[in-house]
């Protein structure tokens, strides 16, 4: 990455939804490092306050940590408040906060799990999108990048309402991009495969289950997809960068990993799993 692209990130403020562990924790790392200034956000504040002082320490950075669920849409206008009579100008806002709950075939489904999914993943991204944006509109300037999944690409078994939540983000983000067109407003999604992340543990609330998921073959880790934002973030302000997608080498489609190790089929062979 070139010098003159750091520079872009530098200085400049980002929000970050999900940062008190996992992708959104690993962005803020990311960007602390260019010498951004930071808010961190997420519902566990002694996480944050934990990751704020380590990043203002190691880095010589601002690093505001603020609680925050963003199936509040009051909460979400509380800090925006908050930010607005502090004059703290958003630049960068970064939608990671999400997250899957059992694997259920619909049949099965519970109704809580199905409202927390769709409050977070895509009223949660929405609620904080249109708060941020008038910071942005009123100096023409920002970018947002939205953590997507592969899941929003295609649909597996007993993936239903996850999936859905993840195609509702591709379709905002691509909406978004045509209502912003003629400012100068960036959109970007980040869509990652398999990382070993809390995600899977936090799905099933079976941390020997979610272990097993990444088991014969190299995820992903959250690192991987900081970088993948960091990227989008500090392109020429003529380039948008409206889409990556992020595999482990391992994994060949939505579906298909290939685990060291599976007598069932020959060594070429791409073996299922959900994810």
């Amino acid at each position: 990455m070139l010098d003159s692209s750091k520079n872009l990130v530098k200085g400049r403020t980002v929000f970050i939804t999900g940062a008190s562990s996992g992708i959104g924790k690993a962005c803020a790392e990311h960007f602390a490092k260019l010498g951004s200034r930071l808010i961190i956000t997420a519902r566990r504040l002694d996480r944050l306050n934990t990751t704020a002082t380590e990043l203002s320490a190691k880095y010589g950075i601002q690093c505001i940590p603020m609680q925050l669920d963003v199936r509040s849409h009051e909460q979400i206008e509380k800090t925006f408040t908050i930010l607005a009579a502090e004059k703290i100008e958003i630049d960068i806002l970064i939608n990671n906060a999400g997250l899957a709950l059992s694997s259920d075939k619909i049949q099965d489904g519970k109704l809580s799990d199905w409202e927390t999914m769709f409050d977070t993943n895509v009223k949660g991204l929405l609620y904080v999108t249109k708060a941020a944006l008038p910071f942005m509109l009123k100096k023409n300037h920002g970018h947002i990048i939205n953590i997507g999944s592969v899941a929003g690409h295609g649909c597996y078994a007993s993936g239903n309402v996850y999936c859905a939540t993840k195609h509702a983000v591709r379709a905002i983000s691509k909406s978004l991009r045509l209502d912003l067109s003629g400012t100068a407003i960036r959109v970007s999604e980040v869509d990652p495969g398999a990382v070993e992340t809390e995600f899977s543990e936090v799905r099933w609330n079976d941390k020997e289950k979610a272990k097993k998921l990444y088991q014969g073959f190299t995820p992903l880790i959250a690192e991987d997809i900081a970088d993948a934002v960091v990227y989008c973030a500090t392109r020429p302000l003529h380039v948008n960068v409206a889409e990556i997608i992020v595999f482990p080498q391992a994994q060949a489609s939505l579906t298909d990993i290939y685990r060291q190790g599976d007598t069932t089929k020959d060594v070429f062979a791409i073996t299922k799993s959900k994810h």
